[in-house]
């Protein structure tokens, strides 16, 4: 009975009901847009940054973290990772050597790091074949390496000449080996530009004598959403035999930007929801007060005071389900299209970006658990608008309300 009351008194004022659904509802299709083109470009820069060198999660020696020793290595067999290749949400699985050495050419040398990797997989994974600027692509038999073009420029160093490799090997033994350089690789970040090379992982493990043992396995997963559940599933896999890291503890700097970033664009949602908030706030006071009389009316007849605050609960919650459904239909066939079509940027910021070696795009993330914090975030302004007028109604004074007016409060 309430619910049919409450649906017909919706519409004695239709003018109201619509503006105060609609303003719900844009504030819902502008949020909508804005947290998915955010939560799309941050998902984006971190599977770029993940291909690109840290990967989504890594498996390392509990110890490999603090002390970056050579020493501290895992099983390269099958047997270790397969925890990793049976979980569902795990896509890929690199194995790779990373350490450090002194390189040295003519008269100079320099610090580096250097990266063993089993090329075809690598390069599928990151494409890092495609940032070769002079010189041709490593295969998994190579005696050769590959090197950042800020490393070549130091060293003055081309395609053809040779690059000596010397460093601290397993348990103290000597690393030290005369390579070819096969292609010089244009990095878009200085810092590895300027340090990394590149050689084939059966290569790293001969000069750092570390037989059928590696740094790290580098993970990447199908579902990014479900990237925390999946290292908490894994870490107790490998419990007391790694240690698993994910993006976020490998680029901590990344994740600072991201963190701040999310935290100024939230802002602004809220701000979006404050403004609404306080018009949606207006109309729901104006809609009880000039209805006084009519409450007294109900309120006299013997409807119980309870009843009441449900009626206009009632209403105020099909206000708030009709803003919802409208705001969704708003913003849905934008949200799709822009999924399948992402935001193509231009000019100089598409250059800068393209120079990253990432993709001047800007994504739309589409994921459920962000259409149900916006509408949760509706439901609860609603909630928080309604509990003054609710206070008044249940404070009305019958005798002042029947007389109505200014009599009425």
């Amino acid at each position: 009975m309430l619910v049919k009351l409450a649906w017909r008194n919706l519409w004695r004022q239709k003018r109201r009901t619509v503006l105060t659904a609609s303003a719900l509802a844009l504030a819902l299709a502008l949020s909508l847009f804005m947290r998915c083109l955010q939560e799309g470009s941050y998902a984006n820069n971190i599977e770029n940054a993940a291909r690109f060198y840290t990967g989504l999660i890594q498996i390392q020696h509990p110890e490999f973290s603090d002390s970056q020793s050579i020493d501290d290595l895992l099983p390269a067999n099958g047997q270790f990772i397969a925890a990793a290749k049976n979980h569902p949400n795990i896509e890929r699985i690199l194995p790779r050597i990373e350490s450090f050495a002194l390189a040295a050419a003519g008269d100079k040398s320099k610090g580096v790091m250097v990266m063993g990797v089993l090329p075809e997989q690598e390069d599928d994974y990151s494409n890092i074949a495609g940032k070769l600027s002079e010189g041709t692509f490593l295969s998994a038999d190579d005696k050769q390496v590959l090197i950042g073009e800020g490393l070549a420029r130091f060293l003055e160093l081309q395609v053809g000449d040779e690059i000596i490799l010397y460093g601290q090997g397993y348990r103290g033994q000597t690393a030290a080996g005369l390579y070819s350089v096969k292609g010089i690789l244009d990095f878009p970040m200085p810092q590895l530009d300027n340090q990394l090379v590149y050689m084939p992982l059966a290569l790293a493990q001969t000069l750092y004598s570390t037989e059928q043992q590696l740094t790290a396995w580098v993970l990447h997963t199908r579902q990014l959403s479900e990237l925390p559940q999946t290292v908490a599933e894994l870490a107790a896999d490998y419990a007391g035999q790694a240690n698993l890291r994910d993006w976020q503890d490998l680029s901590p700097e990344m994740a600072q930007q991201i963190l701040m970033d999310k935290a100024g664009g939230i802002i602004m949602m809220y701000l979006l929801y404050g403004v609404v908030g306080f018009g949606l706030f207006a109309t729901l006071l104006m809609m009880t007060l000039e209805r006084q009389r009519e409450f007294g009316v109900m309120l006299a007849t013997g409807l119980l005071r309870k009843r009441l605050i449900a009626l206009i609960s009632i209403e105020s919650l099909f206000i708030a389900l009709l803003g919802v459904v409208i705001g969704l239909v708003i913003a849905a066939p934008f949200l799709i299209w822009f999924y399948y079509n992402p935001i193509v940027l231009t000019g100089e910021t598409a250059e800068m970006i393209l120079e990253m070696g990432w993709d001047p795009v800007l994504p739309v993330l589409l994921e459920p658990w962000l259409f149900v914090n916006q509408i949760t975030i509706v439901l609860g302004l609603l909630l928080l608008c309604m509990l003054y007028p609710m206070w008044r109604v249940y404070r009305l004074d019958l005798v002042s309300a029947l007389k109505g007016g200014g009599h009425a409060g």
